[in-house]
């Protein structure tokens, strides 16, 4: 029987549940296939997100365990949702520009600015931003301080404080108490030639 919902249920996915999906989150773009299914998509986030009203207006997909304050500083490429895993904090008032097929760990924080140094309530008018480039995977428990820029094509290893500019085609790890560097092999896969949802 579980067989014969999940094959009737995927006949629908590409196009009624697609639709849908395009209509709730007009920032969605991903891979049609190979990630995930258009009523996984409505089934994980949409009752959380646009019912309840966890991170109500941003317009893709987000856990309703993360927060992203100013959504309408970001500026995204394809395939990255930023707050789609669990626990990611990001403040984008100062501006944030992620490239393609960007993927950020569990509770990771990006801030792009500091608090006002008079007034810590408020937001420093001081717009420092982050940029991430393509291809990048930031691991869990990460912090992305403002005025950072990271290259194309970096992994940046679980636990580590990012508080300079990374280069492209690099791995970044947390080893004695300090960042390490290692240079890595330019990334092979092309996210803009999917098929896109």
């Amino acid at each position: 029987m579980r067989k014969y919902i999940k094959s009737f249920i995927l006949i629908f996915d590409d196009t009624i549940f697609r639709i849908i999906v395009k209509w709730v989150y007009p920032k969605y773009t991903r891979q049609r296939t190979g990630y995930i299914y258009n009523f996984q998509i409505l089934q994980k986030y949409f009752f959380m997100q646009k019912i309840i009203g966890f991170n109500r207006n941003v317009p893709w997909p987000v856990d309703f365990r993360s927060k992203i304050l100013g959504h309408e500083y970001i500026k995204k490429g394809i395939m990255c949702d930023p707050g789609d895993n669990i626990g990611i904090y990001i403040n984008a008032y100062g501006g944030l520009i992620l490239g393609n097929n960007v993927n950020i760990g569990q509770n990771t924080v990006i801030t792009t600015t500091n608090h006002d140094i008079y007034d810590h309530r408020k937001i420093s008018t001081k717009k420092m931003g982050v940029m991430i480039g393509n291809n990048v995977w930031i691991g869990a428990n990460c912090s992305i301080v403002a005025g950072v820029k990271i290259g194309n094509n970096v992994t940046i290893g679980a636990g580590c404080v990012i508080r300079k500019n990374i280069p492209s085609n690099t791995i970044v790890i947390h080893r004695d108490n300090q960042l390490t560097l290692i240079k890595k092999k330019k990334y092979n896969w092309d996210c803009t030639q999917e098929v896109l949802n």
